[in-house]
C-alpha cells in the first residue's frame, strides 16, 4: 500500500526510517508532524491521548520541557511509540562531529529514544557521522534532517548555502531528509527538484489560517507546501493551541492526505 501511495519516493528511498515513515502515514492517512510545543509531561501526554491518531510524528524539544525527569521521558516514549509515531527531537546540532556525537547522549541521552534529530550542516558532513555513530553506540539506526531552508524572517540560508547542504546531504546515507520552507511555495518546489526523490523534504511553517505568527514566523498553506513537494508538513500552534486539538489534527491530517492524493 505504501509503495503504491508513494510512487518513486518509496522506490528510490535509502533510509528505514522513511520507509517507516511512510507506512505510517498511510496507516493513518496523515502527513501530519506535531511540534509538541508544551512545557509539562503532562501537556505532552495529553496532546498523545488527544492528536495521536491523526499525526504520524511528534516534534519534541526535550530542554524546554519543565518537570523533566528521565523516569517520565521514558513513559512518554513509550506512549509515543505504542501510538506508531515517530519521536523527532528538534535539536538542531551545529557543532563538530565529535561534540555532537557526545551531545546526543549526556543528562537527555537523545540517541536511546529519538527516531529523527534535526541539524546545521555549517560545521561540515562530519556532524551527520557523529549524530549516526551516536546512534550507533546504542544499536539504533535514525536518520537526519539537514535545514536546508528556514521559515523565519531575516534566516540566513540563502540560496547558495541551500545548494551545498543538498549536493552534501544527498551523498550520505545518514541524512535522512531535509527542512524545507512551508511558508514558500515557490521556494519548496525549487528545493524538490533540487532534492530529486531518493530523501524526504519536511516542512514547518504551515497553517490553515496562514500569514505571520509570533517573533518572525511565517505561515504558508499546508496543501499547497505537499503539492510543492513536502512530505511531512509539521505543525504547532494550529493544533496544539486550538479549542479542539484532536479536530484540528484530524482536518490538518485531511488536507495533506488529500494533497499527497492529488500530487501522486
Amino acid at each position: 500500500m505504501a509503495e503504491e501511495i508513494w510512487g518513486e519516493r518509496w522506490t528510490q528511498a535509502t533510509s528505514d526510517i522513511a520507509k517507516k515513515y511512510m507506512e505510517i502515514s498511510v496507516k493513518k492517512k496523515s502527513l501530519v508532524c506535531l511540534a509538541a510545543d508544551r512545557n509539562t509531561m503532562q501537556g505532552l501526554f495529553d496532546l498523545i491521548e488527544e492528536v495521536g491518531p491523526h499525526i504520524a510524528a511528534l516534534k519534541t524539544h526535550v530542554d524546554l520541557v519543565d518537570d523533566w525527569t528521565p523516569e517520565s521521558w521514558s513513559k512518554f516514549c513509550k506512549k509515543a511509540n505504542d501510538a506508531d509515531l515517530l519521536i523527532f527531537e528538534d535539536r538542531k546540532f551545529a557543532d563538530i562531529g565529535k561534540i555532537t556525537r557526545n551531545q546526543m547522549s549526556g543528562i537527555y541521552n537523545i540517541r536511546q529514544w529519538s527516531d529523527l534529530v534535526t541539524a546545521h550542516l555549517i560545521s561540515g558532513p562530519d556532524i551527520v557521522d557523529g549524530i549516526q555513530s551516536a546512534w550507533s553506540d546504542v544499536g539504533r539506526s535514525g536518520g537526519v534532517l539537514l535545514l536546508a531552508q528556514m521559515s523565519s524572517r531575516g534566516n540566513l540560508l540563502n540560496h547558495d548555502y541551500t545548494d551545498k547542504v543538498v549536493s552534501s546531504g544527498k551523498q550520505h546515507r545518514g541524512v535522512f531528509g531535509f527542512i524545507g520552507n512551508g511558508s514558500r511555495p515557490k521556494e519548496l518546489k525549487e528545493l524538490r527538484d533540487k532534492v530529486g526523490y531518493e530523501k524526504m523534504i519536511w516542512t514547518p511553517g504551515v497553517n490553515i489560517a496562514v500569514g505571520d505568527g509570533e517573533m518572525g514566523q511565517r505561515y504558508g498553506d499546508p496543501r499547497e507546501a505537499i503539492l510543492a513537494g513536502s512530505d511531512c508538513i509539521i505543525v504547532g500552534s494550529g493544533i496544539h493551541k486550538s479549542e479542539s486539538p484532536k479536530k484540528e489534527a484530524a482536518k490538518y491530517a485531511d488536507v495533506s492526505w488529500n494533497a499527497l492524493i492529488e500530487r501522486d
